[in-house]
């Protein structure tokens, strides 16, 4: 392995110390230019590691920092759910029938050109300034990229699949069923992953309107607004942790429901789940993952009948808690139906 070698690759327990490096990097030219009381930068334009780790705690105390948090990402979750069920079918439409494509191909790819800064204030008067507005206008900026990458990733699938498919007598029905929707998908799933960084730009913007709460809001009242420039980039910092937990969360998502596209790789993992530890971590996240459940299962009865102080979910998401509640269950539903299957191989 050369680290200088054109288009060479790197094992893994060189990446992971590349990665330190790098981060170590960054940290300390970030702190020698804020270090001192005479600064290069001064800590208006850029504050000190040390203050921004001392805003966290300050924002948490002072500035309700998890509630926001929960509220963006309850707001970026239900503004992708909304995006992807218009999208997908919209997208079929015009990617398999060209009476549709030829009505409405060239206003779909200009849709991509509308400066979504400018018809915010055409949401507001559409839908008002609640929690609703936000997720629509947050739909909506998905909707413009997700849809034409929907019709691009139809386009992309070979004729050959679904001739086959005609040649043994299938219906337009089971053509679609069978070639068309387990292959977009499984490919729409990367670009799902990609859209999240744009989600977040776009959730800054509707989260600043209004006072509904959300990393947003806390960005523009905690931060711009005081002149906090530490509060700022603790808050950017944050929407950086959750971008890259989504996006693992997406691609364990991804090797769950389409475990073909890493085949090449899948060898090597069941080797690794074969050893001591490895059977311990598989039995470990399963066994976290059902505990999660379980603790959501007790919060949602706390939401129908209250016995406790507060009704947790609906203060943690706010307008957006329905989502969750939408998403928990259809993960409940999955994991007992796979549970169910595996016994009945087992049997």
């Amino acid at each position: 392995m050369s680290l200088f070698k054109l288009k060479g690759t790197l094992n893994s327990r060189a990446k992971i110390i590349l990665t330190f490096l790098g981060f170590g990097i960054l940290f300390f030219i970030w702190f020698g230019l804020t270090f001192g009381k005479n600064p290069i930068i001064a800590g208006a334009i850029l504050p000190n590691p040390w203050a921004v780790l001392l805003s966290f705690g300050e924002m948490y105390r002072e500035n309700q920092l998890m509630t926001n948090i929960t509220r963006s990402i309850g707001l970026n979750l239900a503004g992708y759910l909304e995006a992807v069920i218009i999208a997908i079918p919209f997208g079929f439409l015009i990617g398999l029938y060209p009476f549709f494509r030829g009505t409405f191909q060239r206003q779909v790819d200009a849709l991509r050109f509308v400066p979504l800064t400018a018809v915010t204030g055409l949401f507001i008067i559409w839908f008002g300034i609640n929690i609703g507005m936000k997720v629509h206008f947050l739909a909506f900026g998905i909707f413009i990229y997700l849809l034409p990458i929907v019709v691009q990733r139809i386009d992309e699938i070979d004729d050959v699949y679904y001739k086959t498919v005609y040649t043994l007598g299938a219906s337009n029905w089971q053509v679609i069923k069978s070639v068309y929707i387990p292959a977009v998908i499984a490919r729409l799933s990367d670009d799902i992953r990609v859209l999240t960084a744009i989600s977040w730009t776009y959730i800054i913007i509707a989260e600043s309107l209004g006072n509904q709460g959300g990393i947003g809001a806390l960005i523009w009242r905690a931060g711009l607004r005081q002149g906090r420039s530490d509060k700022v980039f603790a808050l950017l910092i944050i929407i950086i942790l959750i971008g890259f937990l989504q996006d693992k969360l997406f691609l364990y998502l991804d090797k769950e429901f389409f475990p073909h596209k890493y085949q090449q790789s899948m060898h090597g993992e069941k080797l690794k789940k074969q050893n001591t530890i490895g059977l311990l971590l598989n039995y470990f996240w399963n066994t976290l993952l059902w505990v999660m459940l379980g603790g959501y299962l007790v919060l949602f009865l706390n939401e129908l009948i209250g016995f406790l102080d507060t009704r947790i979910l609906s203060e943690a998401f706010g307008g957006t808690v329905w989502v969750i509640h939408s998403l928990v269950f259809i993960v409940i539903i999955y994991r007992l139906r796979k549970l169910i299957v595996k016994r009945k191989l087992a049997v």
